[in-house]
C-alpha cells in the first residue's frame, strides 16, 4: 500500500494533522523544558492525566475534558514546588508521578478494568483520535507558535537566566505557568496518539537530539521542531506499515535519530 492511498483513510488523516500539530508543540516546549531542567515535569503530568482518565472513566464523563483541569492543576503544583527552596522538585515530581499511576490503577481494577478506551489511553493508537482532538491540536498549536514568535526574546531570557530576567522587571513566573499550562495541554491531547507512558519522550527527545547539533537556542528550536515532525511522521507511517504501536514506533524513530546525532556531533568534535 503506497503512502498516498495510507493517508486516504479518514481516521490515519485526523492522526496525521493531530499528529504533527502536538509533536510541533511538545518539541517546542520540550526545548524550554529541558534546559531549565524541568523535562520530568511531562513525566509527572502524563501519570497524571492517567489517573485522572482512569477517574473520569469510572465516574463516566468525558476523559478529555476531566483530564485537562486536573492536569493544569498538577502543573501549577509542581511549578510552586520547583520554586520553593525546602523540597525537593525531582522527589516532588516523582511522588506526584507515582501515586497518580497507583490511583489510576486502583480505580480501574475496582471499576470497569482494561477498557478499549483507558488501553487507548495508555498505551496510544491511531484509531483513537477524533475530530475535537483534530480541532483542539490546531487551537494549542496556535498557541504555542503565538507564544515563541511575540514573546522569543523573553523567553530566551527566562530559559538561560531567571535570576536575570526578575532582576530586569520580567514576569519570570507568569512565563513559567504559562509554560506549564501550554505543556499540560499538550501531553492531555498527545495521551490518544501517544500513550500515558510515551507522551514524554516528545518532549525530551527532539531537544536533546537538537542540542547535539545546534549551539544557538533559535538553531535549537527549529531542530527539535523539524526532527519531531519527521519522526512522528515516521513512526505513523511504520506504525500503519507493519501493525505496531504507534507511540513506541515514533519513539523509536526519536531514538535511531538521537542516536544518530550523538555519532555526528562525536565525529564533530
Amino acid at each position: 500500500m503506497s503512502i498516498l492511498q495510507m493517508f486516504s483513510w479518514p481516521f490515519m488523516q485526523r492522526a496525521l494533522i493531530a499528529g504533527v500539530l502536538v509533536s510541533l508543540c511538545a518539541a517546542l516546549l520540550g526545548v524550554s523544558l529541558v534546559l531549565k531542567r524541568y523535562s520530568m515535569i511531562g513525566d509527572g503530568l502524563s501519570h497524571v492525566s492517567f489517573g485522572a482518565l482512569a477517574i473520569a472513566v469510572a465516574l463516566g464523563v468525558t476523559p478529555l475534558y476531566f483530564s485537562i483541569p486536573v492536569v493544569i492543576l498538577a502543573a501549577f503544583l509542581l511549578l510552586r514546588v520547583a520554586d520553593h527552596p525546602r523540597w525537593n522538585s525531582d522527589a516532588a515530581i516523582a511522588a506526584m508521578s507515582a501515586s497518580s499511576l497507583a490511583i489510576g490503577i486502583l480505580v480501574i481494577s475496582r471499576t470497569t478494568g482494561m477498557t478499549t478506551d483507558v488501553d487507548n489511553y495508555m498505551f496510544g493508537s491511531v484509531l483513537a483520535m477524533s475530530k475535537t482532538d483534530v480541532v483542539l491540536s490546531v487551537i494549542l498549536c496556535a498557541a504555542v507558535l503565538v507564544l515563541f514568535v511575540l514573546f522569543y526574546h523573553k523567553l530566551f531570557a527566562v530559559t538561560f537566566d531567571e535570576s536575570f530576567s526578575r532582576a530586569t522587571g520580567l514576569k519570570v513566573n507568569r512565563y513559567n505557568t504559562l509554560l506549564a499550562v501550554l505543556t499540560a495541554l499538550t501531553i492531555v491531547l498527545g495521551m490518544r496518539m501517544m500513550g500515558a507512558m510515551l507522551i514524554s519522550s516528545l518532549i525530551i527527545f527532539p531537544a536533546l537530539t537538537a542540542m547535539r547539533l545546534f549551539r544557538s537556542f533559535r538553531g535549537v528550536i527549529l531542530c527539535a521542531a523539524v526532527t519531531s515532525v519527521v519522526c512522528f511522521c515516521v513512526g505513523l507511517t511504520v506504525s500503519f506499515t507493519l501493525s505496531t504501536p504507534v507511540g513506541a514506533s515514533v519513539v523509536c524513530a526519536n531514538l535511531a535519530v538521537f542516536l544518530v546525532s550523538c555519532l555526528l556531533a562525536a565525529v564533530r568534535r
